[in-house]
């Protein structure tokens, strides 16, 4: 059996302005971008199907979700709470260089959350998203199978 992974899921807190930290500022470009009308799923008013990704990496798409896709009021909100309290992280980004890469999203507009520095597994930085998720971007160290 044959599984790989394709998308996964950034609860955003809005939608616009996600698409454009994470194609303007990451240089990620946009997959999809499609609005699906109340009948889908129940989905009340309906959803859009928001999906960016790597240039270069077509095989994986982070779906920029409301936080309402999904869920019931209550549930939105406090997975909504959580994304504004800065609580999600969501996964890694792995770069060639970390401290260029973080100079040049710094110059773009990206915050910080920490400086790149050496961890055991290679040169970390931690920044933010326009609605509060962090990510940790790491240039990874050398790897020695034989330990």
């Amino acid at each position: 059996m044959g599984i790989t992974f394709s998308h996964s899921t950034v609860y955003v807190l809005d939608q616009d302005s996600a698409k454009a930290f994470y194609t303007e500022k990451l240089g990620f470009e946009v997959r999809s971008d499609v609005a699906m009308g109340p009948a889908f799923e129940g989905a009340g008013a309906g959803i859009r199907w928001l999906t960016v990704g790597p240039v270069g990496q077509p095989e994986i798409e982070l779906i920029l979700a409301d936080t309402a896709m999904g869920h019931d009021a209550e549930t939105a909100e406090q997975i909504r709470a959580l994304v504004a309290k800065g609580a999600i992280g969501p996964g890694a980004m792995v770069t060639d260089d970390c401290h260029k890469s973080h100079r040049e999203l710094t110059e773009r507009g990206v915050v910080f959350l920490s400086e790149p520095a050496e961890r055991p597994y290679g040169i970390e930085a931690v920044f933010r998203d326009d609605s509060g998720n962090w990510f940790s971007l790491t240039e990874r160290a050398e790897f020695d199978p034989q330990g």
